[in-house]
């Protein structure tokens, strides 16, 4: 598995925050990789294990997620605030421009990003998620984030990670299932698995609205190229926002993948053939 050196840097409002640096001495390009909405830099390990060779990646722990601090006001946890902290990592990094993988809420930073700070971007991977989000798929993710009864054990938290989402990952056996746990799960101090996030992010979610008009953050991305992977039953990002994002970006790179809903984990064969092809093409 790919090495990473641990980053924490504090946010301009006081927050102590975290982010794998999966160094390289050479790079030909530095990639940004930001996580959905309970999840964390440990969703992109895999992904990093295999572009390592060539590329340096920053994973980061959105506030609030995996060894990132909780904020203490839940107002906080919008993507106007994501993007002021990955500004201030970029800064702190002296990174001046990236290319950015987001995953559904990491999509929607960077396209935030964009709206203020394009010229940061040199190429984007949007990973099911577009300008129009599904309310299905909003519906669903509502039903369930803060909501979760405790687990016991790891057993417990393994069977709970597969009844949220065994809709996306049907070919997932108790192997996949348990490294999914141990990716959004933590250990409390009495060693029980507890979900790696701060409850408090369903109140951002319960006031988000899935009809808010992204289409000019989109456009945003003019400088920028751009690429979007589809997971071909996701409730997210729905095949008619892809078509659109086509029309408006004749050069939109899109691909999709087969018998996954959202998201994508990036280490299908699929998805990293797709990203291999995208950022070669960039250098």
């Amino acid at each position: 598995m790919a090495g990473y050196d641990d980053i924490y840097y504090r946010s301009s409002d006081g927050l102590e925050l975290y982010a794998r640096d999966y160094t390289h001495r050479s790079p030909k390009a530095t990639l940004l990789c930001l996580h959905g909405l309970t999840r964390n830099s440990a969703d992109f390990a895999r992904l990093c294990e295999h572009l390592n060779d060539d590329y340096r990646l920053i994973a980061v722990d959105q506030r609030g997620r995996g060894l990132s601090a909780s904020d203490p006001d839940p107002a906080n946890y919008n993507p106007q605030v994501y993007v002021r902290d990955m500004l201030t990592l970029l800064d702190r990094l002296e990174l001046e421009r990236v290319t950015a993988i987001g995953t559904s809420m990491g999509g929607v930073i960077i396209m935030a990003l964009a709206a203020t700070q394009a010229r940061r971007l040199a190429a984007v991977v949007l990973n099911d998620i577009g300008p129009e989000i599904d309310p299905t798929g909003i519906a669903r993710i509502r039903s369930y984030v803060g909501k979760l009864p405790p687990v016991a054990d790891w057993e417990g938290a393994a069977a709970q990670v597969r009844a949220t989402n065994e809709v996306a990952f049907p070919d997932y056996g108790a192997d996949d299932w348990l490294e999914f746990a141990r990716n959004v799960y933590r250990e409390d101090t009495a060693g029980v698995p507890v979900p790696a996030y701060d409850p408090a992010i369903a109140q951002s979610l319960s006031a988000a609205r899935a009809t808010v008009d992204m289409w000019p953050l989109f456009d945003c991305l003019n400088d920028a190229r751009v690429m979007v992977i589809r997971g071909a039953t996701s409730d997210i990002l729905a095949p008619a926002c892809v078509e659109e994002m086509r029309r408006r970006r004749p050069d939109l790179l899109s691909i999709e993948i087969p018998r996954r809903g959202h998201a994508p984990m990036l280490d299908e064969a699929a998805a990293i053939a797709g990203i291999r092809q995208f950022l070669d093409a960039a250098d």
